[in-house]
Parts: structure tokens; C-alpha cells; sequence
């Protein structure tokens, strides 16, 4: 099947982007981690070659480079109206979820971002969980969001993804489904200006979250990610994420 992009309206390829978060930007093997991995595993700006950029169609690409920040290693993010990914493939069982660690920093918030708006849901950073489930259970909706994604990626899109995220004005601790698919949902883990420009620290329980966020239990861990974007609201954001570290259930 072949589909060309000029003909794609421009409301389906931001549809088609945000769900693209468990897939690439080219077509690619399946996951690429044929034996399922034991936890604890860590990532970090080191991990160059574990690393995978994802593009989205249409959008203009987040810098991400190595960099040291306040005396530790660090992913640099720097978005100007931009939007893209870093991912990290795994096959992590779902008995294995346990608790996942990560630190970031963030230099300054957007302006008018809202991820309860469609054409406004930009944040800072976000730490983004892609898992696999059963897809039969899709609605019509997201079946055809997950066949226009294989079409243009080569990949199904996620059964579901959680994310991490920084809210501009929502409390800590809501649950937001974003305005287009309801496979994506997203926790906000941090809001306001109050803690910016400092090192942060956070520590979830995977499962836990994923069944407050959907109301079911985890599939298979596939993939993780950052994103850092400001492509909504056409404005800059600059962030740094430390190091990723996930460890099985006690």
C-alpha cells in the first residue's frame, strides 16, 4: 500500500503523530529485542546506540545531543516548533513491571500549552512507556489510526501508552486522555514554575499507574521514550533528562 503524504490531510497526520510514539519514522524490522529482558535495566545519555530518533510526519525535528549538566550526564532537549522522540526498544514482561526512576530538568514552561486541547498539547518533557495488548479490542477509531500508522511508518501503533509528563496548570496526579485516541493517556507528574531549572527526581510504580490510567492490567513493555515538543504552540523549550532506570516488582 502507498500512500502519498500530499494527500493526507493535515488533521490525520497530527492524529497519525500522536500515536506514533511506539513507532519509527522509516519502516523497520518488529522490536528489535527478540528475547524478552530482565529487569533492573538503566539508560542513560551513554547509551548511544541504544538510542533510536523518531520523527514524525510532517514535523520538524527536537535537538536532542549528550550533554553535561551540573556535574552529571545528561540528554539535552531543544525544541523550536518541533517535535520528536528518543526510543529505547524493549520486551519487558508484564509480571516484571515494577518501579521505574528518572530525573529531569526543565529550563521553562510554553505558553498556552494545554494537553487537554487538541492544537495545544505541548510539554516540556515527558518519559513515554509503549506497551503491546490486544488489539481487538480497538475501536473502530484506533483500528484505522493503527493501519494508517503501519502505512506510513511500517509499524502498528502502540495498544497503549502512558506518559510522564509536565503540566502547566493541571494538579499532580491527573490523568488526562488525549482529545484524539483515547490509547494515549498521560500523568502529570509535575506542574507549574515553582520547581523549573533544578534537578528533579521521581519514582512510580509502572503498574500502578497503568492500571489507574486505563483501568486494566499492563501488556508488554515494547518501548520507552522521551519527547520534548512545542511544535502546538510554535514556541521553544529546552530540557534535560538523566538517567532512566526500571526494576522489577518486588
Amino acid at each position: 500500500m502507498i500512500i502519498h503524504m500530499r494527500w493526507i490531510p493535515a488533521g490525520a497526520l497530527c492524529l497519525v503523530s500522536a500515536v506514533l510514539v511506539g513507532c519509527s519514522s522509516v519502516p523497520q524490522s518488529p522490536i528489535a529485542t527478540e528475547v524478552p529482558q530482565r529487569l533492573p535495566v538503566r539508560f542513560n545519555a551513554k547509551d548511544k546506540m541504544g538510542w533510536e530518533p523518531v520523527a514524525f510526519p510532517g514535523k520538524v525535528r527536537t535537538a536532542f545531543r549528550a550533554q553535561e549538566r551540573d556535574g552529571r550526564d545528561s540528554v539535552q532537549a531543544e525544541s523550536k516548533s518541533s517535535a520528536s522522540m528518543l526510543r529505547q526498544r524493549l520486551r519487558i514482561a508484564p509480571e516484571q513491571l515494577g518501579r521505574l526512576s528518572f530525573d529531569w530538568q526543565v529550563e521553562g514552561l510554553l505558553d498556552g500549552a494545554d494537553m487537554t486541547a487538541q492544537g495545544r498539547g505541548d510539554s516540556p518533557v515527558r518519559l513515554v512507556l509503549a506497551f503491546d495488548g490486544d488489539r481487538q479490542k480497538f475501536s473502530a477509531r484506533n483500528a484505522m489510526l493503527s493501519e494508517l500508522s503501519r502505512a506510513l511508518t511500517g509499524e502498528d501503533m502502540p495498544y497503549a501508552t502512558l506518559m510522564y509528563v509536565w503540566s502547566n496548570d493541571k494538579p499532580v496526579g491527573t490523568v488526562i486522555i488525549h482529545p484524539r485516541t483515547d490509547r494515549i493517556r498521560k500523568i502529570v507528574v509535575e506542574s507549574g514554575p515553582q520547581r523549573l531549572r533544578q534537578w528533579l527526581h521521581y519514582a512510580r510504580d509502572v503498574r500502578a499507574d497503568f492500571e489507574q490510567a486505563f483501568g486494566e492490567a499492563p501488556g508488554e513493555l515494547q518501548a520507552l521514550a522521551i519527547m520534548t515538543d512545542s511544535d502546538n504552540t510554535q514556541s521553544r523549550a529546552r530540557a534535560w533528562y538523566g538517567e532512566i532506570r526500571l526494576e522489577p516488582a518486588r
